[in-house]
């Protein structure tokens, strides 16, 4: 039988995550990931990559909370292995605090991570502006290894990997079978989706070695997140915002709103600034559909607009975009299988 050629397009933590499960899963395709940027220049690379998560309002509960399980359970099994520390997977505790007391106490995802559970009191003393917390552990995934990491074991599973920008969809319709879209923010010109639209997050990376526990502000905006080698202090959330250089006032109110957290950040040092657009949308789009292309019905499968949650659900949307790829081959007629 001959081989399926199968493009991934995007090389996120979306796309490499989706590319290792079809790779993996299988073999009988030849996989081929295309992008115009690698780690460390995508937009997750700078992804604080915490794992909890908000709720879309058009996708069941139930396949949301399956997107979160089978990523924090994919990333748990690496953060509990000897890969840990190249993978860039670790576990962190801490606390979300909120201003006011959210009308969700126990938001779908609570009970996937570790040891949830309302703030004291005593606890909250510490956060005297915020009235309501929750303490728990969950994951840490730092793109910048995570991503190296995910191509090597791409390419062991017998993928290739190809950098050219790809202005359309067309330009991969006579040499793939099958195409699989995690192209992000670039949904918006590939394929034409009007509803991606960019978040500006901007953050810094201080040295702080004494931080242990993560601190969010409910709101999203101020976060405080020790890693492996620095602390991730940010943000902001600037919805439409294309501008992709540092902003100093950005960085002066994020300094200023983290050391109001933790006054002991006063005495990090700074180490970088980053900007990135998050590929937001209503909804992720996660489903399938088939296109004409250079006079060819090819299978194009969608797995784009994950917004500030990629890190989070990028194992869990691969599996369910694995999934409808293999229906796709399911439904493919005879003579393109062989």
């Amino acid at each position: 039988m001959k081989t399926l050629r199968v493009a991934v397009i995007g090389a996120g933590v979306v796309g490499f995550s989706t590319a290792v499960c079809i790779a993996e899963a299988l073999p009988l395709c030849s996989v081929t990931l295309v992008a115009d940027k690698f780690s460390p220049d995508t937009t997750s690379d700078g992804a604080a990559g915490i794992l909890f998560a908000a709720e879309f309002p058009d996708i069941s509960l139930e396949r949301q909370k399956h997107w979160f399980r089978d990523s924090f359970d994919h990333l748990m099994a690496i953060a509990c292995s000897p890969s840990a520390p190249e993978a860039g997977v670790m576990l962190s505790s801490g606390w979300q605090i909120f201003k006011e007391v959210p009308a969700n106490k126990r938001p779908f995802w609570s009970d996937y991570v570790i040891g949830f559970r309302t703030m004291t009191d005593s606890e909250l003393k510490r956060f005297p502006d915020h009235r309501f917390g929750q303490a728990f552990t969950t994951i840490k995934c730092e793109c910048s290894s995570y991503l190296p990491w995910l191509e090597k074991r791409f390419r062991t599973a017998g993928g290739r990997v190809e950098q050219r920008t790809v202005a359309s969809l067309q330009e991969l319709g006579s040499s793939f079978d099958l195409i699989v879209n995690c192209s992000g923010l670039g949904s918006k010109t590939l394929v034409g989706d009007a509803q991606v639209y960019p978040v500006r997050g901007q953050v810094l990376k201080v040295e702080a070695p004494w931080l242990q526990h993560f601190i969010r502000d409910g709101d999203g905006k101020t976060y405080i997140y020790p890693g492996m080698h620095s602390v991730t202090v940010g943000g902001t959330r600037q919805e439409g915002d294309w501008r992709l250089q540092v902003d100093q006032g950005d960085t002066e109110s994020i300094l200023e709103r983290c050391g109001r957290l933790e006054p002991s950040l006063s005495k990090a040092k700074v180490l970088g600034e980053w900007v990135g657009l998050r590929p937001s949308r209503r909804n992720p789009r996660v489903e399938r559909e088939t296109v004409l292309l250079r006079g060819r019905q090819v299978p194009v499968v969608h797995n784009y607009g994950h917004g500030g949650w990629g890190v989070t659900l990028a194992w869990g949307t691969a599996l369910d975009a694995l999934g409808l790829v293999k229906q796709c081959l399911h439904d493919m007629p005879l003579q393109a299988k062989l």
